[in-house]
């Protein structure tokens, strides 16, 4: 049994550099939670009423886990024993720059709605947090949100971890029946981790392609067959693209596009009226700054209004300036 069902405070695990904005969204979102104390990767917030774990349901983007925090402690022993009696207790870490994840020995399963986690995250000599969260859909399985995927050397580009620690964040499955349309696909990244699960690619992008998506390339979109694996490279802008372009069956649209969060939900739109197969949307979307996070309600409305009812924004621990937007219809 936990030791405690509220508590006085929370904590966040956020990407350091992202604090400033964490609490411009909690502000935004009017939570009613104060800031109460602040580490590289680390934000406490206190409210006028006790804590408990409903409190956690909040979706708040900048936060790759949010606990009930139980306190602070000397030693990790004394941070593990405040926790109480919980079957997983995972382990966090500011390192290297990084607020990173771990746990004691062989990973264990991914959890189950409702199961409850224990977290430890030790900030310096002599500084251990402890914290409760309930998993739920949508919310990453491993400790502090960190998957510690490497990305593989065949992969052209660090957008190969984007999508491969998304697809495990969120829980996404995707198989040969689909049909990915990825803009701003050059030079390959997301291709490439798409085709190794299985799932045919139409690339949007005039830059080259590197050469290991290629080697699955078809030269035109008619050549693309259902149950086969294969990747076709459309040579054109995205705001050029065509309902020919796209051919039958596209179920997916994402985007790795250098262009802001409005240019990208509008190409979505417009790719969605072209292909009404699409399921689903992922995209990263490059901010300027990102306290940028606080327009959010105005991009889950826009999608509201092409018919998605799940959506969740999401700052993934590969992230820098960058959020992932997940939409589900």
């Amino acid at each position: 049994m936990m030791k405690r069902s509220e508590t006085e405070f929370l904590f966040a695990l956020t990407n350091p550099g992202t604090e400033k904005a964490l609490k411009l969204e909690v502000e935004t979102m009017g939570l009613g939670w104060r800031l109460s104390y602040q580490r590289r990767g680390f934000v406490t917030f206190k409210a006028d009423t006790p804590f408990t774990l409903d409190s956690l349901d909040a979706e708040v983007a900048c936060a790759r886990r949010l606990c009930l925090s139980l306190g602070k402690s000397a030693t990790r022993e004394e941070a593990v024993a405040r926790l109480g009696e919980v079957p997983v207790v995972h382990h966090a870490r500011f390192h290297d720059r990084k607020m990173q994840g771990g746990h004691d020995g062989p990973a264990p399963a991914r959890p189950k709605p409702g199961d409850l986690i224990g977290t430890v995250v030790e900030l310096g000599e002599g500084e251990f947090w402890s914290g409760l969260h309930r998993h739920a859909p949508f919310l990453s399985p491993d400790p502090a949100g960190d998957s510690g995927i490497v990305m593989t050397e065949r992969s052209p580009s660090r957008a190969w971890l984007k999508l491969e620690e998304g697809a495990r964040f969120f829980d996404l499955d995707f198989t040969a029946k689909d049909v990915v349309v990825e803009v701003g696909c050059a030079p390959g990244g997301v291709v490439l981790a798409l085709l190794d699960r299985g799932v045919p690619v139409i690339g949007v992008d005039p830059a080259k392609m590197a050469d290991v998506v290629m080697a699955s390339a078809v030269a035109n979109r008619e050549e693309g067959l259902p149950g086969r694996t294969w990747f076709h490279h459309c040579r054109k802008p995205a705001a050029l693209v065509s309902k020919r372009d796209l051919g039958q069956g596209v179920t997916w649209f994402m985007s790795d596009m250098n262009q802001s969060p409005e240019v990208v939900l509008k190409e979505c739109a417009r790719f969605c009226k072209m292909a009404p197969g699409i399921r689903g949307a992922l995209m990263t979307l490059k901010l300027t700054d990102p306290a940028q996070v606080a327009e959010k309600a105005g991009w889950f409305a826009t999608l509201r209004e092409m018919g998605f009812r799940k959506i969740r924004l999401q700052q993934l621990a590969v992230h820098h300036k960058e959020l992932a937007l997940l939409a589900m219809r």
